[in-house]
């Protein structure tokens, strides 16, 4: 099934869904970018769920995730199915993108570490990730997650959002304080990048397409 606008009432609906199911997990997702940070998030995956939470909280972005998945094998699919359709439901909610800021930029610290994600919402899904300290993707974060599921995770929401994400670690210790960095400051930058510009309501872009 393909994303799917929510139609409102008044002013075009900026909120979208879209339920996905294979042989290893079933996804659920809405999203409302104009929403309050708002967020009901259930993945069966508890570290997930914290940052799915977050990434709702510092975007503004209304976010409710029902997933669940062949846990019992790994957490892979089912992580990384969900992010693969919250991409989906970011491109369909975004429409023409008419009207937004397009760009954004944001630096997060959490105690020693520091992040800082640069979003282009461009329609060419393109992710650079570096400054992970080596070591890092074989950390298991609260039993479950593994350090290199934070990868996966950006490079499913930016392929199938179409969206351009530079993601940087600058510094930090702590597995769990490295990756809570990196969605935060995903989510301000997000936050950034899809708000609308209250000094124009055309497509930003020279192509008049994006």
């Amino acid at each position: 099934m393909a994303a799917e606008l929510i139609t409102g009432r008044g002013s075009p609906s900026r909120a979208a869904q879209m339920q996905r199911s294979t042989s290893e997990s079933r996804v659920h997702v809405r999203m409302d970018l104009d929403g309050t940070g708002s967020s009901q998030i259930s993945t069966t995956v508890p570290f997930y769920d914290h940052m799915l939470t977050a990434l709702a909280k510092h975007s503004l972005i209304d976010l409710t995730v029902e997933a669940q998945g062949d846990t019992h094998i790994d957490v892979h699919h089912t992580v990384e199915d969900t992010a693969i359709v919250i991409g989906e439901v970011l491109r369909t909610a975004l429409g023409d993108k008419r009207g937004i800021r397009r760009f954004g930029h944001a630096s997060v610290p959490l105690d020693e570490a520091l992040a800082e994600a640069t979003v282009d919402v461009s329609g060419r899904p393109y992710l650079v990730h570096t400054g992970e300290p080596e070591g890092q993707q074989y950390h298991l974060i609260g039993g479950h997650f593994t350090g290199s599921m934070t990868r996966h995770v950006f490079e499913a929401i930016t392929y199938h959002s179409g969206i351009c994400l530079h993601m940087r670690v600058l510094s930090g210790r702590d597995p769990h304080h490295i990756v809570e960095a990196q969605f935060k400051a995903f989510a301000r930058a997000l936050r950034a990048a899809v708000e609308s510009d209250p000094r124009t309501d055309e497509i930003p872009s020279t192509k008049g397409a994006l």
